[in-house]
C-alpha cells in the first residue's frame, strides 16, 4: 500500500538579498512543513510495530506542542 499525498508546492522568491538567504529560507519553510522528517522517515524500512510506537510518539508530541500553544495564548496579557 503506497500512499501519496498531493502538496502545493513550496516556493521562495530569491530578491536582493541573495541566494543563501533563498536556500535558508527554503530549509526553514521545509522543516516547519516537516518534509524533511518525512524523508528521513521513509528512507529506511522500520517494521510494524516500530512504525506504531512511533506514529504514538508523534501524536504525542503533536498534542503536547497544541497545548503549549494554547496555554501560550492564554497566558499572553492583553
Amino acid at each position: 500500500m503506497v500512499e501519496t499525498v498531493q502538496c502545493k508546492p513550496i516556493e521562495v522568491h530569491v530578491g536582493e538579498r541573495g541566494l543563501e538567504r533563498a536556500v535558508k529560507h527554503l530549509k526553514r519553510k521545509m522543516a516547519t512543513e516537516g518534509i524533511l522528517r518525512e524523508l528521513k522517515r521513509r528512507r529506511h524500512y522500520m517494521k510494524p510495530s516500530i512504525k506504531k510506537r512511533k506514529k504514538a510518539a508523534e501524536a504525542a508530541r503533536r498534542r503536547r506542542k497544541r497545548v503549549r500553544q494554547i496555554t501560550e495564548r492564554t497566558e499572553r496579557p492583553f
